[in-house]
């Protein structure tokens, strides 16, 4: 016969949901960081390549667009 159960039923072991905040909040962080290093990666080589600024300028303006961005979205 069918027993009545009230509340959730959990199947197999629980859940340690602090662990899964920790992972979700590291996954965000890690995809906001590496789009902001292509973007300004992109950004900086277009500056290279299609400018007579050069290897140099743009890496310089790489990195002010990386430290930028930092104080910008922490």
């Amino acid at each position: 016969m069918s027993e009545e159960k009230s509340g959730p039923l959990e199947m197999g072991a629980e859940m340690d949901y602090s662990e899964h905040d920790r992972t979700y909040a590291f996954f965000l962080s890690a995809t906001k960081w590496g789009t902001v290093f292509c973007v300004a990666l992109l950004i900086a080589m277009a500056f290279g390549f299609f400018t007579t600024a050069g290897f140099f300028s743009a890496t310089i303006l790489f990195i002010v667009l990386n430290i930028g961005a930092f104080f910008l979205l922490r």
